[in-house]
């Protein structure tokens, strides 16, 4: 199975279709009436939908067992068709169009099951993904033009040479694939004077993004978000609350990051984990959602 233990929770939709073709006017007046032998085709259908879209990853190898939050199955006739809507929710880490897909196939094989006795012509067709909601798909955001980044590694060791920088690295990696370039990369050393001072030289030449790494625990030495808050013009407790959160569903370790973010003036700021484990976990939790501050705050400005 694919590994998703990287991603987040968020709220995910599907709504899958089907339609079950009838060959005669009177099939669908039975149905509509009532009057099928094997019972309610509607309810039994609706009824197999339901058990199916919970059944999806107990027969379809690859997908993850995940919790149906919302499942409902709508009918309509057009003509000799009965078209059916499976609409499937979760708050969960994956998407739900398999099991809306899974559940609207049960839903017809159901009703052809059911209609077989009285119609020998019926057929299953156009079954088919109409729509689908959440992910990270669903927050994805660009940078503007001339978007400039810079990425600061505070280490007492990486800048005395005694140990090679990682995490910088890696959140370059990470910004690349969102198509960031980074226009500065920098090592200085856990000082408050030092962090402070290239914070304020990067907001002179303009910088969009400021991403520090290292220095935000509970060490003596960890001075980076003490040196950083006093610059912030706007301070943005909930992006932290983020990557705490999804890093305390990682590791009970998560609790004793101090990191903060906010911005100065038009420039973010963001303070991450030294530990190269930490600083991916915090941008995954973060980006790409977290470009769209850059719209809210532009909004501020007008």
């Amino acid at each position: 199975m694919v590994n998703i233990t990287h991603k987040p929770y968020t709220l995910r939709k599907a709504v899958a279709s089907a339609i079950v073709r009838t060959s005669k006017v009177e099939t669908i007046q039975a149905v509509l009436e009532n009057n099928v032998p094997k019972g309610n085709v509607f309810e039994f259908a609706r009824a197999a939908g339901l058990l199916a879209i919970k059944k999806t990853s107990d027969l379809i190898p690859d997908c993850h067992p995940l919790p149906i939050e919302y499942a409902a199955v709508r009918y309509d006739t057009d003509g000799l068709d009965i078209c059916i809507e499976v609409e499937v929710h979760t708050i969960y880490k994956t998407g739900v169009e398999v099991e809306a897909m899974h559940g609207a196939m049960h839903v017809a094989l159901t009703i052809y099951d059911m209609l077989k006795p009285i119609d020998k012509e019926l057929v299953i067709t156009t079954v088919k993904l109409n729509s689908k909601e959440g992910g990270k798909s669903s927050f994805s955001e660009t940078v503007k033009d001339g978007f400039k980044c810079a990425v600061i590694v505070c280490s007492d060791r990486v800048a005395a040479g005694t140990r090679t920088d990682s995490s910088g690295k890696r959140i370059i990696e990470k910004l690349e694939k969102l198509g960031i370039d980074t226009s500065t990369y920098e090592i200085i050393p856990d000082e408050k004077s030092l962090i402070r001072d290239k914070a304020l030289h990067l907001y002179e030449e303009g910088y969009d993004l400021l991403l520090y790494t290292g220095g935000t625990g509970l060490s003596p030495r960890d001075v980076t978000p003490d040196a950083l808050r006093p610059l912030l013009d706007v301070e943005a407790p909930g992006i932290m609350e983020a990557a705490r959160n999804y890093g305390q569903q990682r590791t009970p370790m998560a609790m004793f990051s101090r990191g903060l973010a906010g911005f100065k003036g038009k420039m973010l700021i963001i303070t991450l984990p030294g530990s190269p484990k930490g600083v991916e976990e915090t941008m995954d939790a973060m980006f790409p959602t977290i470009l769209h501050a850059f719209k809210i705050r532009e909004g501020f400005g007008h």
